[in-house]
C-alpha cells in the first residue's frame, strides 16, 4: 500500500501544474496511512496464531509485535500529518456553526495571511511523500530479519529524514541542520556497516536468525565440558554486535552519542522536528528489542556481552539528559535532551531483557510517543493562537526563522495561561506527565522501568534513574511556572482590533449574507483542537482504562519469551 502510494504521488507530483495542491496531498497521505493500519490489523489475525510468518526468503518477518509497531507508526504519522494537512486557523461565526449549518453554508473568505494559508508548510509538495519514504523505511526496520534489510532499510528512513530537514529551503537554519544530521548520519551508517560486515565475516550468514542459533550455541560450547564449537569464541558476535549499536545509538541521540540532536531539533522548523524526534527512534527500539532479546543469553557465558554497552549507555543518557537540560532556555533544545533522559529510561528497560522489562519498555514507548507527540503540536498550535499579539521585546525581535518556529525560546510563554488557559492547561498535563507525577500517564511507564530495574538487582541505575528524574523536575517545572506565574509580555496587536474582516456565506455556488467580523473571530482549527484534546484526555485519564494498554504490552512482552 505504502510503495503503491508513492508512485501515484510520485507520478501526480510530475503531471501536476499547481504548485499550491500540498495540503490535497497531506490528506490522500492520511487516508493511505489509515488504511495502511486497516490493513496490517487484518494481517495481525494471521500472525496471532504461530510465532510469525518469514517474508522474500526471510530477509524480513511479520509477528504480532512487528504489526502492532506498524500500526501504531501508521497512526503517529496520520497525526502529524495533519500538521500540514489542515490549515491551522479558521474563522468561527456562532450562527453558522451548528453541525447542520457547516454541511451547507460554506464562508468565501481572501484574507488568507490571518487564516495562514499562505504559510510556508503549505508550498511544499514533496513534504507528503518524503514522509511516505521515511515510514516505509521504518516499517521494514522493524521487521528485518537479515543484514541486508536492515542496512538498506535504516538507510531508507535516513535519507528521508534527511531531505525533510532541508526540505524548507528559504530558511539557512534548516539546511544548517539538515547538513549537520547528514554529514553525522552518514558517520553512524558506516559503523553500522562495519558492525554488518564483521558479523558476516565471523558467522558466514547475514540472516538473523542464523546468528542467534551461532550465539546461542557458543555460549553453551563456553561453559560445557562437550566443546560443540571449540573454534568459535562469542567475543566476536559481542564485538560486532557492538559495534552495531553504536550506530544505532547514535541515531536516536542516546548518550554519548547524542550532541547533534539539540542543535538539529532546535534548527529545524518545529513541524518537521515533530516527525524526526519520534518516528525516527519507534522503529529502532523495536528492532533493537529483538536484536537484544535473541543474542543477550548470558545463562552460560560470563564474559562481556555487548549488553552492558546498552546499560552503560542508559547510565550516561540519564545523566546527560538532566543535568545539561537544566540550563537550556530554548524550548526545542530542552525537548531534545528531555528525549535523552527518556532515552535513558528505554534503554535501561530493554537491556535487562526479563518479561516485566519489556512489558516497560513497550509501554514506556508508547506512553513517551504519544506524550512528546502531544507536547510539539500543543507548541506549534502556541505559536499560531499569538498571531493577534506583538512583543516588542528586542530579544523576540532578534529572532532567526520566526516564520518556521515561532515559538523558539521558553520565556515566548510567559503569562500564556492568560492568552489561552485551556492550551497551558494541555501542556501543563503533558509536561507533567514527563516528570512522573502520578495518576498520569508517564508516571505508571516510570514505574514499570524502576520496578522491573529492582527486581533485577540493578539497583545502582534504579537509583540514578531515580534521581534524574527529581532533577528533571526543575526545568519542566521552569515552564510551567512561566505559563502560569509570570506576567505575559503580549500586548494585544491594535491594528488587528480595529480591523474589520469581510467575507460571504455560500450555499450551492449562491451568495446568501455578506459578513463582517472581527479578528478575534478567528480561532484555532478544529483539527489541531481535537487531538491535542484525545491526547490530553489518553494522558489525563489513563488511570480509568489502563487494562487495555497494559495487557498489550504484557502480552506482546510474553509472546516474545514464549517464542
Amino acid at each position: 500500500m505504502l510503495i503503491f502510494s508513492l508512485l501515484f504521488l510520485l507520478l501526480s507530483n510530475a503531471v501536476t501544474l499547481r504548485r499550491d495542491k500540498s495540503i490535497l496531498y497531506n490528506r490522500v497521505a492520511i487516508i493511505v496511512l489509515l488504511y495502511s493500519s486497516l490493513l496490517a490489523i487484518t494481517s495481525l489475525l494471521f500472525n496471532s496464531l504461530g510465532n510469525g510468518i518469514g517474508l522474500y526468503g526471510g530477509l524480513f518477518h511479520a509477528t504480532s509485535i512487528t504489526q502492532i509497531f506498524h500500526i501504531f507508526i501508521f497512526l503517529i504519522s496520520a497525526v502529524i500529518l495533519q500538521l500540514t494537512a489542515f490549515y491551522p486557523r479558521r474563522v468561527w461565526i456562532a450562527e453558522y456553526s451548528s453541525l447542520s449549518k457547516l454541511f451547507i453554508y460554506n464562508l468565501l473568505y481572501y484574507r488568507t495571511k490571518i487564516i495562514n494559508k499562505m504559510g510556508e508548510q503549505f508550498k511544499i509538495i514533496e513534504y507528503p511523500l518524503i514522509l511516505l519514504f521515511i515510514i516505509t523505511g521504518a516499517t521494514f526496520l522493524v521487521s528485518t530479519s537479515d543484514l541486508v534489510s536492515i542496512f538498506l532499510s535504516i538507510e531508507l528512513q535516513s535519507y528521508g529524514l534527511y531531505l525533510l530537514s532541508t526540505l524548507y529551503r528559504n530558511s539557512e537554519l534548516a539546511t544548517t541542520g539538515g547538513l549537520t544530521y547528514f554529514l553525522l548520519g552518514g558517520l553512524s551508517s558506516c559503523f553500522i556497516l562495519l558492525g554488518t560486515g564483521l558479523l558476516y565475516a565471523n558467522s558466514g550468514t547475514t540472516n538473523l536468525d542464523g546468528i542467534y542459533v551461532i550465539t546461542s550455541l557458543s555460549d553453551i560450547a563456553n561453559d560445557s565440558s562437550n566443546n560443540i564449537l571449540y573454534w568459535y569464541k562469542s567475543d566476536y558476535i559481542n564485538l560486532s554486535l557492538l559495534i552495531l549499536s553504536v550506530g544505532f545509538l547514535f541515531k536516536v541521540s542516546a548518550a554519548p552519542f547524542h550532541f547533534w540532536s539539540p542543535g538539529v531539533y532546535d534548527a529545524i522548523p518545529t513541524i518537521v522536528t515533530t516527525f524526526v524526534a519520534i518516528i525516527a527512534k519507534i522503529s529502532i527500539f523495536i528492532f533493537f528489542l529483538e536484536l537484544v532479546h535473541y543474542t543477550s543469553n548470558s545463562l552460560f557465558d560470563f564474559e562481556f556481552n555487548w549488553t552492558s554497552s546498552l546499560l552503560l549507555s542508559s547510565l550516561l543518557s540519564l545523566i546527560i539528559g538532566t543535568v545539561v537540560g537544566l540550563t537550556q532556555f530554548r524550548i526545542k533544545r530542552l525537548f531534545a535532551y528531555s528525549t535523552i533522559s527518556h532515552v535513558g529510561f528505554i534503554l535501561l528497560a530493554l537491556s535487562i531483557n526479563s518479561v516485566e522489562s519489556i512489558q516497560a519498555f513497550i509501554f514506556y514507548l508508547m506512553q513517551y510517543s504519544i506524550s512528546n507527540l502531544n507536547a510539539f503540536i500543543i507548541l506549534i498550535s502556541i505559536g499560531f493562537s499569538l498571531y493577534y499579539y506583538v512583543n516588542n521585546t528586542n530579544e523576540f525581535k532578534q529572532l532567526a526563522d520566526k516564520n518556521n518556529s515561532p515559538i523558539q525560546l521558553i520565556s515566548q510563554m510567559k503569562g500564556y495561561f492568560y492568552i489561552n488557559p485551556v492550551l497551558a492547561l494541555s501542556l501543563a498535563i503533558t509536561i507533567f506527565s514527563f516528570v512522573g507525577i502520578p495518576p498520569l500517564i508517564g508516571f505508571f511507564a516510570k514505574q514499570m522501568v524502576l520496578s522491573a530495574a529492582l527486581d533485577n538487582g540493578y539497583v545502582f541505575l534504579a537509583l540514578v534513574a531515580i534521581l534524574t528524574s527529581v532533577i528533571s523536575a526543575v526545568y519542566y517545572l521552569n515552564i510551567i511556572r512561566q505559563v502560569f506565574f509570570d506576567k505575559s509580555e503580549y500586548q494585544v496587536n491594535p491594528e488587528l482590533v480595529s480591523a474589520n474582516l469581510h467575507g460571504n456565506i455560500i450555499k450551492n455556488n449562491i451568495l446568501i449574507q455578506r459578513l463582517t467580523f472581527k479578528t478575534n473571530n478567528i480561532i484555532l482549527s478544529s483539527s489541531l483542537t481535537i487531538t491535542i484534546s484525545i491526547l490530553t484526555l489518553i494522558i489525563l485519564l489513563f488511570i480509568f482504562v489502563p487494562q487495555e494498554w497494559l495487557n498489550l504490552a504484557n502480552i506482546l512482552a510474553l509472546i516474545l519469551f514464549n517464542s
